[in-house]
């Protein structure tokens, strides 16, 4: 199937690993130019030599922190006339009300929350001014719609991101820019690994036991980065030319199913 991306320029912000990257290949694999963003050089450098050894594309790269003016200035520089952005940097800890002072409550929401509305403010601008017809994509999670105490900061961050998603895509579309959102379950990466291991260890008694806390999920196992990829491709394509506004819940349909 020809998704219509050859030489469409894809903006990846935290690109260098896990979903970020697997969203870089699979951009590259339909011709598309990916610039992936992320605050390690050294990451970024891995990245861009495995996406050309995967699809034969020069992948550009930008070193930037996206939690501060100065990498949204620098990435708007760099991104020139993107025709497609996707947001994807942030990690919120896990933890409960009394576990995450305020200090770090703030700071992690100045790359997740408020990285995200500073980008699609500054990229919607640009090409609303530009007059392109552009889409930019969220990658938000699902703690946003099933929110949990032990991951408080994250769940609220995910949800003002979910109605800031949704208002913002409802309006672009007079513009023909698309805005739209994918809440992935747990996926698959070193991060959530190693939150998997400590869990294991403290429930189970050996942290190699890990791989056991993930049956109880929706075809017994985490989701694969290339899954939440592929969806975010698509979407992103003139196939998917009427969505916009809308969040997609990617979870197997464990929000809705029984508990074990």
């Amino acid at each position: 199937m020809d998704l219509q991306l050859k030489n469409k320029r894809v903006v990846i912000t935290g690109g260098s690993r896990g979903i970020g990257l697997a969203i870089a290949v699979a951009f590259a694999r339909e011709g598309a130019l990916p610039q992936i963003v992320s605050r390690s050089q050294e990451s970024l450098v891995k990245a861009a030599v495995l996406i050309k050894e995967q699809t034969g594309v020069d992948a550009q790269t930008l070193s930037a922190d996206m939690a501060t003016a100065e990498g949204l200035q620098a990435l708007m520089q760099a991104a020139g006339a993107a025709d497609i952005v996707v947001n994807n940097a942030g990690a919120i800890p896990g933890g409960s009300l009394g576990d995450i002072d305020e200090a770090r409550w703030r700071q992690s929401w100045e790359l997740k929350l408020f990285g995200y509305i500073n980008v699609v403010r500054a990229m919607l601008e640009r090409m609303q001014s530009d007059g392109r017809a552009g889409v930019i994509a969220n990658i938000i999670g699902m703690a946003g719609a099933a929110p949990r105490n032990e991951y408080l900061a994250g769940s609220t961050a995910n949800a003002a991101l979910m109605a800031f998603t949704q208002a913002v895509g409802a309006d672009s579309v007079r513009e023909g820019i698309r805005v739209f959102g994918i809440n992935p379950s747990p996926t698959r990466s070193d991060r959530m690994e190693t939150m998997l291991r400590s869990q294991a260890e403290k429930k189970l008694g050996d942290a190699g036991r890990w791989m056991e806390l993930t049956s109880h999920m929706p075809f017994g196992r985490l989701m694969e980065p290339k899954e939440v990829a592929d969806l975010t491709v698509f979407c992103c394509s003139p196939l998917s030319g009427y969505l916009s506004g809308s969040v997609i819940n990617l979870d197997g349909g464990q929000m809705y199913a029984t508990p074990k």
